[in-house]
């Protein structure tokens, strides 16, 4: 089922997600609806507090061009990170049609669980490397924007203010 997006500023967006601690059906299907939500809007990750679900849960998929990697995440933590770092341009669904250029270690280590309970671990790179790293940033109620200085920050937020408002007009007309 594809779920509705919130978009920022919406306070669900900065606030700390709860930790996951039991692995039911009810998990594999946000997980599902996660995924089918993501892969609609288009974009290549997807937080469950975007969806308005506060828990430690994240998908993602950064391939484009081949066979799909839906990748599901619970409980996500980076054990490690490069010095090296990369700039992306990034974006996100809650905030639509925005992107600036972010700075982050251009590879991580990163431990989470399946949707089973089992622990697994993965070192990313490129861009996967920024994605997961952007999207265990909203677990954390961080927003990309938070990386900018606060001109740019605030910029952006207003512009999302007046789209939430055009949104809200439409839906009722």
């Amino acid at each position: 089922m594809i779920r509705p997006i919130l978009i920022h500023p919406d306070p669900r967006l900065k606030k700390p997600c709860d930790t996951v601690t039991e692995f039911t059906a009810d998990l594999a299907q946000l997980a599902d609806d996660m995924l089918e939500t993501m892969y609609d809007a288009p974009g290549i990750g997807l937080a469950a507090p975007q969806i308005g679900v506060m828990r430690r849960v994240l998908v993602m998929d950064c391939i484009k061009d081949g066979p799909p990697r839906p990748m599901v995440l619970i409980n996500p933590e980076i054990t490690w990170a490069s010095e090296d770092q990369s700039i992306y341009e990034e974006g996100c669904l809650s905030i639509p049609d925005q992107y600036a250029e972010v700075k982050r270690p251009s590879e991580v280590r990163v431990t989470w669980h399946d949707l089973t309970g089992t622990v697994q671990e993965e070192q990313f790179s490129g861009l996967w490397a920024t994605c997961v790293q952007h999207e265990i940033d909203h677990l954390n109620g961080k927003l990309f924007i938070d990386y900018l200085g606060p001109l740019k920050r605030q910029m952006i937020t207003r512009k999302m203010e007046k789209l939430k408002r055009e949104r809200a007009r439409m839906a009722q007309a």
